[in-house]
């Protein structure tokens, strides 16, 4: 009778059995390899950590570009000519893209901490091929279709540069673990030289970083300028439909300091709001007038224009989400919203005394009005009876007349001069775009009694810099945002910011040199050499057979210290790589069961021999 009997049950390495195998779906303890990566997988590698941070900036931009997704929509409708939220698949593709992509990531950097051979599976190849494309792909397409939208990342890193800085030097610092594991485990001097010099001066670059980064908000808290006016840019479209009486209405509500529209001129010689070339977005021009939908929107007279109605537009796109927020009656007020007039629009200002502004578009050259437009808006604002210095006029024709009929007019320029220039052509103020104007620009155009406002500030984080850079008033789609930011989101002095700076790197470098010291200790008593590992080693000319055999004693022998640090090391990691996951990724609990039901995921290795 024969007897079937382990020869031996070793201990299982579930964590790295996890690692390996969900990177390179070597399940088996006999697949995996501590051999040095190949340069093949190694190119791969470098095209993981490109695609990483690649899809990092990517991240990074539509995360800082929030405030402009409305501009970006209506610049989509304009080139396609139909209203969507065209940023909904930007976003969850490159949520899903920045999570798949950061996953494999971790698990390169945990196959680098136990020492194992990086091997990409091919389908993850095909995976970071098709996110590096689309990547760089969005990229170009973006710089080539809405380029000026970039400056958002210079804006945006006066706000966040020095919380970046310290996450990286955070995680740079907690990478020092796995350099100072490689550096022990690696015999070879010159590679030892190199990965520390590369790693030392990542180190010192991030030490020294705080020097180039500046902020308006790292100032002394008694600097501070007072909070900016918020002008409600086309009123309060989150809330109402754009250019509506209701918009205003509600835009006054938020306690607004002034109100801005687009204007154009009927066929009649009537200015009226409309942001668009077309009705066809905003009103219902292709039911009541189904021929005429994409006809200029001043070739129709002020009776044609106010009988369409102007709010159900809103009620069916939702352009900011908010409907579902509405009561019953506040959407019935919403869809009976018609055209508005100019003249609405000053009467209601100046009941209110509020300021006005109003960016004034030229008809066609065929347009009854084409010569006259700029005489007949200053007639409506004559008849409107607001006082003068309430309107900002930013037409650059003919100023010279306009200042003739209309003195009292804040004559507004929307390009950026210098400010005697300003001061030569009688200009007091000017209306640019967030990113035209940098902290240095804003403080010397204050020095000169030139007041800025800056549009379209949506965003907390924005309006925040733009206060502590000293800006007089920023125009906004978003009052009810604004309105709840009564203070700069953080605002700390040079001497804060230096103690900060100074303790995070002396902490820093505490810890890497703790860590070095540690793992040199650790993996110092850890190089065990098993006499088969040797004859293994040195069995060049054995028959395969013989190496078989060697290699089924090394595997069963008892000996396996570095074994066990290696699988304590690769459950500290696999642990901390679920964890990174599933925060970036809530989804992933549902896989959980079927992950860990899988029969070829944990393999008892258990082997049987003949006697």
């Amino acid at each position: 009778m024969v007897k079937h009997q382990p020869l031996q049950v070793y201990e299982r390495q579930l964590c790295l059995s996890c690692l390996t195998g969900i990177y390179g779906c070597r399940w088996k303890r006999y697949q995996r390899s501590h051999d040095d990566t190949t340069k093949w997988e190694f190119l791969w590698s470098l095209i993981l950590f490109i695609t990483f941070s690649l899809l990092l900036v990517w991240f990074y931009f539509w995360w800082e570009a929030h405030n402009d997704y409305n501009e970006f929509n209506w610049f989509l409708y304009n080139r396609s000519g139909e209203w969507s939220d065209g940023t909904v698949p930007i976003l969850a593709t490159t949520a899903a893209g920045f999570t798949y992509i950061a996953f494999l990531m971790i698990l390169a950097l945990c196959h680098i901490a136990v020492g194992q051979q990086l091997n990409l599976h091919w389908l993850h190849k095909i995976g970071v091929s098709a996110a590096l494309l689309t990547t760089a792909i969005g990229f170009i397409s973006v710089n080539q279709t809405w380029g000026e939208e970039w400056a958002v990342i210079p804006v945006s890193l006066q706000a966040t540069g020095p919380f970046l800085h310290l996450g990286a030097l955070v995680a740079v610092t907690a990478l020092a673990w796995l350099v100072a594991g490689q550096i022990a485990r690696t015999e070879k001097i010159r590679f030892q030289v190199v990965v520390l010099l590369l790693y030392l001066s990542v180190l010192l670059g991030l030490y020294m970083a705080p020097l180039s980064i500046t902020s308006p908000c790292i100032m002394d808290h008694a600097n501070l300028t007072p909070r900016p006016d918020v002008i409600g840019h086309q009123g309060a479209p989150m809330l109402a439909p754009e250019n509506t009486i209701l918009s205003f209405q509600r835009a006054l509500q938020m306690n607004v300091s002034g109100l801005e529209a687009d204007v154009a001129i009927s066929f009649d010689g009537v200015p009226f709001l409309m942001r668009d070339r077309t009705l066809r977005r905003t009103t219902d021009v292709g039911k009541v007038f189904p021929a005429r939908q994409l006809d200029d929107a001043s070739s129709f007279n002020w009776t044609d224009l106010h009988s369409l109605n102007a709010g159900q537009w809103f009620l069916k796109d939702d352009p900011f989400w908010t409907v579902q927020s509405m009561a019953q009656r506040e959407v019935m007020l919403v869809g009976n919203q018609g055209v508005c007039s100019l003249e609405q629009l000053l009467r209601l200002a100046s009941l209110h005394n509020q300021t006005v502004v109003f960016s004034l578009r030229r008809p066609p050259h065929r347009h009854p009005c084409y010569h006259s437009w700029i005489n007949d808006t200053l007639e409506v604002i004559r008849l409107s009876g607001i006082p003068q210095h309430l309107v900002m006029w930013t037409p650059d024709w003919d100023r010279g007349q306009v200042r003739q009929v209309a003195p009292g007019l804040q004559q507004t320029s929307v390009e950026k001069l210098p400010p005697q220039v300003l001061h030569q052509q009688g200009i007091s103020s000017l209306l640019l775009r967030y990113s035209q104007a940098s902290p240095y620009d804003i403080r010397e155009f204050s020095r000169s009694n030139v007041s800025v406002t800056l549009y379209t500030v949506n965003e907390p984080w924005l309006f925040s810099v733009l206060w502590c850079s000293g800006v007089s008033s920023v125009s906004s789609e978003a009052p009810n945002i604004l309105r709840k930011v009564p203070y700069p989101i953080w605002l700390m002095s040079p001497d804060e910011y230096c103690l900060i700076w100074v303790a995070a790197d002396l902490i820093s470098f505490t810890v890497v040199i703790g860590i070095f010291v540690f793992q040199k200790w650790r993996l110092s008593g850890m190089h065990s050499y098993n006499p088969e590992q040797i004859m293994l080693s040195a069995a060049v000319r054995r028959s395969s057979r013989d190496v078989n055999i060697m290699k089924e004693k090394l595997i069963f022998s008892g000996k396996e210290g570095p074994h066990r640090e290696e699988n304590w090391n690769s459950c500290v990691y696999c642990i901390v790589c679920w964890c990174l996951f599933l925060w970036l990724y809530p989804s992933t609990l549902k896989c959980l069961p079927l992950l860990f039901s899988c029969p070829y995921l944990f393999t008892t290795d258990l082997m049987t021999l003949d006697r």
